[in-house]
């Protein structure tokens, strides 16, 4: 934790200091690790709960990601590091589980940065983060990160978000309050003030404090039929939920979003999707047939 206190006072620090979008930039060829070492249970079932995981079992497919967030941080705070780290927005996240994790398992974690890419709204980096056992890749995940500043019209290369195409069938609804962002700040260690206070964010852009990219993806993954089972999913933040807020969890076998009301117009939050991993019973005899294999 003293080391991540550090990190987040030097991109306080820096960022003033860094323009995204700036000619000739080049990316750092830093790899922070975290060698394999125990989970701290006290953590590790604090996210469970705010996510709606069980607190029991492997461990929750996003929750590798959340280890490693001291160094993305370490990474992205860095001298060299192009772009500033305050106001960075999470846009995508895709996730490979090539094997299911457990909290008795002793994860090394690396984190690196593989890619700029000029955004229509400013520029994307692009991080890798890998878990390994024993020398063996055994989770992975490639996160897109916006800076957003001036462009120039037609100079960013990355896609005009598409139509996020018919409402999914709508299944719960949440009530998100306004503490929620610090709270999960609390357990992930993401203290991002753009999720933190009204204040904070409104010096970012925002009306009010927004929640957390990794905690809806992960709120809306805890809800799925043996979320253990997941192979690989891939997200796409939409919109930010603002904090207070009510929004609509929907879902059709593999693919979920998460917006407001139930209608097509609904305002987008976030849409994603998953592939599963067979169960035992599934492997000798075909997939349930309530269940989808992912698209």
């Amino acid at each position: 934790m003293p080391s991540l206190i550090l990190s987040l006072a030097r991109g306080a620090l820096t960022s003033p200091f860094k323009k995204g979008g700036r000619p000739g930039a080049t990316l750092p060829a830093d790899r922070p690790t975290r060698p394999a070492a125990p989970l701290a249970a006290g953590p590790l079932a604090a996210y469970s709960r705010i996510c709606g995981f069980a607190e029991s079992g492997s461990l929750p497919v996003t929750y590798p990601h959340v280890l490693a967030f001291p160094l993305a941080m370490r990474l992205m705070t860095r001298r060299r590091f192009p772009l500033p780290v305050t106001g960075l927005v999470h846009t995508w996240i895709e996730i490979t589980a090539h094997r299911p994790l457990h909290p008795t398992d002793h994860i090394e974690l690396t984190v690196y940065a593989e890619k700029l890419t000029p955004h229509r709204r400013g520029t994307e980096v692009t991080v890798v983060t890998e878990a390994r056992l024993e020398g063996e890749l055994v989770w992975e995940s490639r996160s897109g990160y916006l800076s957003r500043h001036a462009t120039r019209t037609g100079t960013g290369t990355a896609p005009a978000p598409a139509a996020p195409g018919p409402a999914l069938p709508a299944l719960t609804e949440w009530r998100l309050p306004a503490d929620l962002g610090r709270r999960y700040g609390a357990a992930s260690g993401d203290r991002n003030p753009i999720h933190l206070y009204p204040l904070t964010a409104r010096l970012f852009g925002f009306p009010r404090a927004i929640a957390h990219g990794m905690w809806t993806v992960a709120r809306c993954l805890s809800e799925a039929p043996q979320p253990h089972l997941i192979h690989t999913v891939r997200a796409d933040f939409k919109a930010p939920v603002l904090l207070p807020g009510t929004v609509t969890y929907a879902a059709d076998g593999t693919r979920f979003q998460l917006r407001d009301g139930a209608g097509d117009d609904a305002r987008i939050h976030l849409t994603g999707a998953t592939t599963r991993t067979p169960s035992p019973r599934e492997s000798l005899s075909g997939p349930a047939p309530t269940e989808g294999n992912g698209h």
